[in-house]
């Protein structure tokens, strides 16, 4: 069943598009409404205020977010890993996927559809 899964997350429906301008409250619930994780977004080693947009963290972290940065699509095929190094390459901030209650941290190896599922220890 794995590798069906791992082949239907390539096709699913569920496309996470992160704008810059969007407050880190919005992002975070709509990962969650795709996904069913917790996307918790760093100022620092301390978690961001949530009612910032990524422009406003910019101006409150020494790491400079790239707020210019185009949209950025996220699909249940990525790996966690790839996809916290993706937010830092592509707008400058740290990111953490945790599980759908936000206390667990989900593996980097696995890929997002498969922390969905719950497919991990």
């Amino acid at each position: 069943m794995g590798l069906l899964n791992n082949l239907l997350d390539r096709f699913n429906k569920a496309e996470f598009t992160v704008a810059p301008n969007k407050k880190l409250k919005s992002i975070s619930q709509e990962f969650k409404s795709n996904f069913d994780l917790t996307l918790v977004f760093y100022k620092g080693s301390a978690i961001a205020d949530n009612t910032l947009t990524l422009a406003a963290l910019d101006k409150r972290t020494t790491k400079k977010a790239n707020t210019k940065a185009d949209g950025l699509k996220i699909k249940g095929s990525l790996k966690v890993g790839d996809t916290e190094k993706l937010f830092d390459k592509h707008f400058g901030v740290t990111v953490q996927i945790k599980d759908k209650t936000g206390k667990k941290r989900v593996p980097n190896e696995i890929t997002i559809g498969q922390a969905s599922r719950g497919e991990y220890k």
